[in-house]
């Protein structure tokens, strides 16, 4: 399953081996025994990727292969946008912060992850 996990600096993506119904089970058991309100509803999630990424072909077999969970548009000639459709899990309804899930094939995951760890070095480099 892929895990974003919103913050109010940013978001950080992951690949998990966990299937989605067993790390939502073990989230839901954190927050009942914490007893922490929480809150889910099916959502999207939408990140930026530059165009000149590596493996961003490999990309278009993958909304191929998921169009009901991957939507890829082009915003310009520099950027991507990849939008996903999954799960949000946040403490309040109108939090900004919280985790967003899905679930496509490993590869196809690990795909997404490593085209935003690309992106992640590109952008530290250009700000250093």
């Amino acid at each position: 399953m892929l895990k974003l996990t919103y913050t109010e600096n940013g978001f950080h993506l992951e690949h998990l081996t966990l299937s989605l119904e067993d790390w939502m089970k073990t989230r839901v058991l954190l927050y009942w025994r914490a007893a922490t309100s929480f809150y889910v509803e099916p959502s999207t999630a939408s990140f930026l990727l530059r165009t000149d990424s590596s493996n961003l072909a490999d990309l278009k077999v993958v909304e191929k292969d998921y169009p009901e969970i991957v939507s890829i548009s082009f915003c310009d000639a520099e950027y991507v946008e990849i939008t996903l459709k999954g799960t949000w899990l946040a403490s309040d309804p109108n939090s900004e912060e919280g985790i967003f899930t899905c679930a496509l094939s490993d590869r196809a995951e690990l795909l997404l992850e490593q085209l935003w760890v690309e992106a992640q070095l590109g952008a530290s480099v250009l700000s250093e």
